[in-house]
């Protein structure tokens, strides 16, 4: 008997995990084609892409690199043993549980070049980007995963002895997202801005080239994000309706705040829902749901605050606006959880303000030194941008040898 619970347990947390990976896998289309729809037409080809190629070279690092680093777990063994490999040990009925446990935190770490890839799109070279997408999804994030969720326990050791807590980030909104939007800053601003961006430091606006396809990709963001915040429980006994509430309740903040403080604008509207579903990743277990709708409210004010000043005054070319949607306010969902996961403010308590800030600033100076350090190196022996002539043509003829719609081209 107890060994056939054990082995229904091993099935149902297995199985739990991959649709929770599955439904992440899917959050990479959104990424795609919230860049399609943001991008000129000239650079939709290489948006799609980037996306998918980036995929897949963030799964075969992440396998190797990343989640031994992370975990201390590796896959140098037969296919028998994998199927029964179970933290790390073999345990006969595991149905391969750590292969796709490592499958679904492939999909949090495969975010890292997607968030990257918004920020510099339209003119940076594809293989260099390829290479550094490769190396921060498998080894510059996997390093910082593996001191707050992985083997590694020495910083949070210390926060719980000078604060009293962990820092707490349940699916992401620091770990994956604050992380990501922070590595994509160096490389936009050593990147440099697309031509016209600005002509005699008079800001020349450059329209978005479908909203369709931009709002497709933030509703299919959007959907799957409930995989990737509920799934984060990775077990499924320890699955919380908590979680999926907050974030509806968390996008709809968004959603609600960027309809009035934008004017109702739908560039940021639909990045409003994103901006909310980023703040609550963090504190998506410990919070109120009224606590998670302003978490996602102040989160879109954040976003579309942060991406004005960016673009207008520090005249930083953030083409999707990476930095303030996730840096900014992944940065603020993991302080927001010190907040409002306070029992006086609705919350379960167990978390505290201070750690919840040190994590966060942690993971921003591991951001900012690791994505200087790759792309300085990068532009100084391959170089990151293409030229002149090759952005003015575009990325897609420039890269790829074909356009988003080579039958009209045929026409023409």
């Amino acid at each position: 008997m107890n060994e056939t619970l054990q082995s229904l347990q091993f099935s149902s947390n297995t199985l739990f995990l991959m649709l929770g990976a599955v439904m992440i896998f899917a959050m990479h289309a959104g990424f795609a084609f919230l860049e399609v729809g943001t991008v000129r037409q000239k650079n939709q080809v290489n948006a799609l892409v980037k996306i998918m190629t980036d995929w897949s070279a963030s799964t075969v690092v992440y396998f190797l690199i990343g989640f031994p680093i992370a975990y201390g777990i590796n896959f140098w063994m037969d296919a028998g043993s994998l199927s029964n490999l179970f933290n790390g040990k073999i345990v006969v009925g595991a149905r391969g549980f750590d292969l796709v446990h490592c499958f679904f935190l492939t999909t949090f770490a495969a975010c890292i070049p997607a968030i990257i890839s918004g920020g510099i799109a339209e003119r940076a070279k594809f293989w260099p980007q390829f290479f550094a997408g490769a190396i921060l999804a498998g080894l510059c994030y996997p390093l910082f995963e593996s001191i707050i969720w992985g083997r590694f326990t020495f910083f949070q050791d210390s926060l719980v002895a000078m604060t009293g807590a962990k820092f707490h980030d349940y699916a992401g909104s620091v770990v994956v997202h604050s992380m990501g939007g922070w590595l994509a800053l160096p490389a936009i601003v050593i990147l440099g801005q697309r031509i016209g961006r600005w002509t005699n430091g008079v800001s020349q606006g450059i329209p978005v080239s479908n909203i369709p396809f931009l709002a497709l990709g933030s509703w299919v963001l959007a959907i799957g994000w409930f995989g990737f915040n509920v799934m984060s429980a990775q077990d499924i006994s320890a699955i919380s309706g908590l979680v999926a509430v907050n974030s509806l309740f968390a996008m709809a903040g968004g959603i609600i705040f960027a309809l009035f403080f934008s004017k109702n604008d739908p560039g940021f509207i639909h990045n409003g829902a994103l901006a909310g579903l980023i703040a609550i990743c963090s504190g998506s277990d410990v919070v109120h749901p009224f606590g998670a709708f302003f978490i996602g409210g102040i989160a879109s004010i954040i976003f579309i605050v942060g991406f004005q000043v960016e673009t207008e005054r520090l005249k930083i070319d953030d083409v999707l606006g990476v930095w303030p949607l996730h840096g900014l306010t992944g940065s603020w969902g993991g302080i927001a959880t010190g907040i409002f996961g306070q029992k006086f403010l609705g919350g379960t308590g167990g978390v505290t303000l201070g750690a919840q800030i040190a994590g966060t600033i942690a993971a921003i100076i591991i951001a900012l030194v690791a994505s200087s350090l790759v792309y300085m190196i990068l532009k100084r022996t391959v170089g990151i941008r293409l030229s002149n002539e090759e952005e003015l043509r575009g990325a897609d003829l420039s890269s790829h040898n074909i356009s988003a719609y080579p039958e009209q081209d045929i026409r023409g």
